[in-house]
């Protein structure tokens, strides 16, 4: 299975993938590629240790509408834990049913991400947290406004005060961020068939969709997926059918960066579509063809078009135990 010319790539890609000692019932011969395992935990921020009573008040944050300006939409609407914490349509719907440019990402293992939204303008979960409620196409709320109708709580107030005892007026903009980034940290998924293969079950996947990791790796998919969320967390040129979105080139100015995006993470992928910056791709399988041939240059076949979509069904993990919040 191209053991030499695998191994190669690993090297050269400087990637997260191993190549391990063949295994008798692994049912890939001499060749078996292997990447890292997601971790339960993203690194955490120096300035945001994540303490039990920021993840609570984050966790109650993130259902709240009352930081919007119609009092209705919240972080979950459009971060949906029944949908893969996304909203599975192609373009979000925000405030007075505005829509906006662009697909919405999930949530879930963003704390891996080297940047946040698609033109990667944060850095972090901190700084993409209050973006949301500012936007016009979003929840539309001023912030200070916002802050005050949570301060009309008085289970806000205690809340705050348990997850910054420091501060003494902790209800304020950058708590309110950190808390909200400190619950998102913890929405992870780290226990999918892939992650247990990785751990030594040879079961957890089949035999198809073991010639779908080995297709992924042959075709080059890894060179942009790689690593525990399998992203590179870097941004490509890719122009997808009935997209005119200019992407990282509205950040930066930089005409190198004309429609490029972040690499999204594969993780979960199969439960949060449609795909592409526009949303306009509904199916795992069409996605899959349309980056061959847009990033790689390579028309695949139906067979490896099928093989691939396979090796992507085993990234979904266990979504996170957690109870939607009574808010008051």
């Amino acid at each position: 299975m191209h053991h030499k010319r695998l191994l190669a790539s690993a090297i050269a890609l400087g990637s997260a993938m191993a190549i391990a000692p063949a295994m008798a019932d692994d049912g890939l011969g001499d060749y078996r590629d292997r990447f890292e395992p997601l971790p339960h935990l993203p690194p955490i921020p120096a300035d945001n240790s994540l303490s039990p009573a920021k993840v609570e008040l984050g966790k109650f944050l993130f259902f709240e509408p009352r930081i919007s300006s119609s009092g209705v939409i919240s972080c979950a609407t459009c971060h949906n834990p029944a949908l893969g914490w996304t909203d599975r349509i192609p373009r979000a719907t925000g405030h007075d049913g505005q829509i906006g440019e662009r697909n919405t990402p999930t949530v879930l293992n963003s704390g891996f991400l080297g940047s946040q939204f698609w033109d990667g303008r944060e850095p972090d979960l901190e700084g993409q947290a209050l973006g949301p409620i500012e936007a016009d196409v979003e929840m539309a709320m001023d912030l200070e406004q916002a802050l005050e109708r949570l301060d009309g709580f008085d289970v806000y107030q205690q809340k705050f005060a348990a997850a910054y005892p420091d501060d003494e007026n902790p209800i304020n903009a950058n708590n309110l961020a950190m808390a909200i980034a400190s619950f998102e940290r913890t929405l992870n998924t780290p226990n999918s068939p892939f992650d247990r293969y990785l751990r030594g079950d040879m079961n957890a996947l089949d035999q198809q969709e073991k010639d779908g990791m080995v297709a992924f790796v042959d075709n080059g998919c890894i060179a942009c997926h790689r690593g525990p969320a399998l992203t590179d967390s870097q941004f490509h040129r890719i122009q997808v059918p009935g997209s005119t979105d200019v992407g990282r080139y509205d950040v930066t100015g930089e005409e190198s960066d004309r429609h490029k995006f972040r690499t999204p993470t594969l993780r979960n992928v199969a439960v949060t579509y449609p795909y592409m910056n526009n949303g306009a791709t509904e199916s795992l399988e069409e996605a899959v063809a349309i980056m061959g041939q847009e990033m790689l240059g390579q028309d695949f076949e139906e067979a490896t078009i099928d093989d691939i979509t396979a090796f992507l069904h085993t990234l979904t993990g266990q979504m996170p135990d957690f109870e939607v919040p009574a808010l008051p």
